[in-house]
């Protein structure tokens, strides 16, 4: 039985497959030219490799650290021939992935001892984050759980209403204040209303923020403690979502909203419109936070939950 045949279904295999073919064209169209005739790794392979990895947003000092590790990887292993080139990369890929958290998740499971589970989600406008929050809701719901959508983006026009269509169409429960109101208040009181109606899980919206804005950043930590404030221990997830087409403004988004409130995964969207997936290799070795989700496309099934070993292998296939 294949890895892919064992997790993954035939539909969320081709979508991952799909999801990741511009970035698969780009980068290992570029290697097979780069390799064409070599018979082993040399300084003028490493030089190409590098721009390779770089154009892909894989970002300087995760590619210094491939580069690295290939080489030493090749003074013992000889290279001979593309495949087994594209072995040996793979592997140290995988072994990245490996040491900064990221860790193969089978399916959208929640902690058995937590309930509710208050997951706070955040990111700057435009990155898909209600989206996200709808899918998470829609896959929460498949399996059985009751789930509460908490509207804590109360300033941008329509936010609200995007985030209670979703509630309707995936059949969580919907908590809202109104617009122009206090984004902590509704953290607090959706946190509030999940325990009272026995909910399984409560996801809260926040306002969509330029990672530049010092004030709007220091929000979320006020959101963050009033969730805490009724429920310790809350949120349990703080979920980062970010929009891989943008490549290393991604990872400067991400610098920001760490530092600003203790991130614990990431969601990675839009992978299938961009030929720089290399910014999950990236985001993983820079930052030792989890990637949990990522979006290989617009349906609500094709957000995935974030295998390193299915990604790495497809991304190779």
């Amino acid at each position: 039985m294949s890895f892919f045949s064992k997790f993954f279904s035939k539909d969320k295999e081709q979508d991952l497959n799909k999801g990741l073919e511009k970035t698969k064209e780009s980068f290992f169209s570029q290697i097979t030219k780069a390799v064409a005739g070599k018979s082993k790794v040399d300084l003028e392979f490493l030089d190409e490799l590098e721009r390779i990895l770089i154009s892909a947003d894989v970002g300087l000092e995760t590619t210094v650290k491939i580069i690295d590790r290939l080489e030493q990887k090749v003074a013992v292993d000889k290279y001979l021939n593309t495949d087994e080139l594209n072995s040996i990369l793979k592997n140290v890929i995988i072994s990245i992935l490996d040491e900064n958290n990221t860790k193969d998740i089978e399916d959208y499971d929640l902690p058995v001892d937590t309930k509710p589970f208050v997951m706070m989600v955040v990111g700057v406008n435009g990155v898909g984050k209600t989206t996200t929050i709808g899918k998470l809701s829609h896959q929460y719901k498949k399996r059985g759980k009751n789930v509460v959508l908490g509207a804590g983006d109360t300033f941008r026009a329509a936010a609200v209403d995007q985030l209670k269509i979703w509630a309707e169409r995936s059949g969580a429960q919907f908590f809202s204040k109104g617009m122009n109101t206090d984004p902590a208040a509704v953290a607090y009181e959706t946190t509030q209303y999940a325990v009272n109606n026995n909910a399984d899980v409560a996801i809260i919206d926040t306002a969509g923020r330029l990672h530049t804005k010092k004030q709007l950043m220091e929000e979320l930590t006020k959101i963050k403690k009033s969730i805490e404030k009724k429920l310790p221990g809350a949120p349990h997830e703080v979920l980062l979502v970010l929009d891989a087409t943008t490549g290393q403004n991604a990872i400067e988004q991400a610098k920001h909203f760490t530092a600003a409130t203790n991130v614990t995964a990431i969601a990675l969207t839009k992978l299938d419109g961009s030929a720089k997936g290399g910014v999950v290799l990236g985001i993983s070795d820079q930052f030792k936070i989890p990637i949990k989700y990522i979006g290989v496309g617009e349906g609500v099934e094709q957000l995935q939950v974030f295998n390193r070993k299915a990604f790495v292998d497809m991304l190779f296939a």
